[in-house]
């Protein structure tokens, strides 16, 4: 069926009988689309749909063929190259499985020995910069971790996050404050590393949750134009409704 789809986005970009919009891609104006579609397949993991999880894994697919179809056109690899190479990757991974090692050494030990070969050899080499910028953080925090360079407990990032509150509330200017801001993010991050917890996991969950709340409270009539104290009533009955309803 993959030979299908590849013929499919081979008449697509055909530079006679193609599509005009298909012909003209290239890896950066798709890219967006392939983070997008990501996206989508983890709303229909979450949402549990599984009519919805069958089109946006195709749709996920579309993107790895066209991405493979635009580096074949230049001649820098093909899809059976990228076929290939996952394939020697998790066969290299997985000795316990494909080889002769009796047990797992450990994924990050294998992704770590990989890296050793590459030309960049810092420990935060490899972290995708397209990732959404809490789950970068994390993973950087990570990263940095395994040298060693980590708070021994949450002790540490709790107490940053403080002051990174009073440097926010004591910056000059708008330049600094958007530098506090992130450097308060960042440490709201290591906080919650250090807690247990996915703060992108934890940052979706809080906007299902507002988008959820406000989302009772928008139907008010003339919503927009209500008083603020007002709006803030509903708000808290739509609250504790929605605290009951998940009880």
């Amino acid at each position: 069926m993959l030979e299908r789809l590849v013929s499919v986005m081979a008449r697509l970009r055909d530079p006679a009988r193609g599509c005009e919009w298909d012909r003209v891609q290239t890896f950066a104006t798709i890219a967006p689309y392939t983070i997008e579609e990501a996206y989508e397949v983890a709303d229909a993991i979450a949402e549990d749909d599984m009519a919805a999880l069958r089109d946006e894994l195709g749709d996920l697919q579309l993107q790895v063929v066209f991405h493979a179809a635009i580096a074949e056109d230049r001649g820098a690899f093909t899809l059976a190259d990228v076929i290939d190479g996952i394939c020697d990757k998790m066969e290299r991974r997985h000795p316990h499985i494909f080889g002769e090692a009796e047990s797992f050494a450990g994924w990050e030990t294998m992704k770590a020995a990989e890296r050793a070969g590459r030309t960049d050899g810092s420990a935060l080499a490899g972290i995708a910069r397209a990732l959404p910028a809490l789950s970068r953080a994390e993973k950087i925090q990570k990263r940095a971790a395994r040298t060693g360079f980590d708070w021994p407990d949450a002790t540490g990032p709790r107490a940053k996050v403080i002051e990174e509150m009073a440097e926010l509330d004591a910056a000059a200017d708008q330049a600094a404050r958007v530098d506090e801001i992130g450097d308060l993010l960042f440490a709201v991050v290591n906080w919650a590393r250090h807690l247990g917890i996915d703060p992108e996991a934890a940052l979706r969950q809080a906007n299902a949750k507002f988008e959820r709340r406000f989302r009772a409270i928008e139907t008010a009539p003339d919503f927009a134009g209500l008083p603020l104290d007002d709006k803030e009533r509903l708000w808290r009955e739509a609250k504790i409704a929605d605290q009951a309803r998940a009880t």
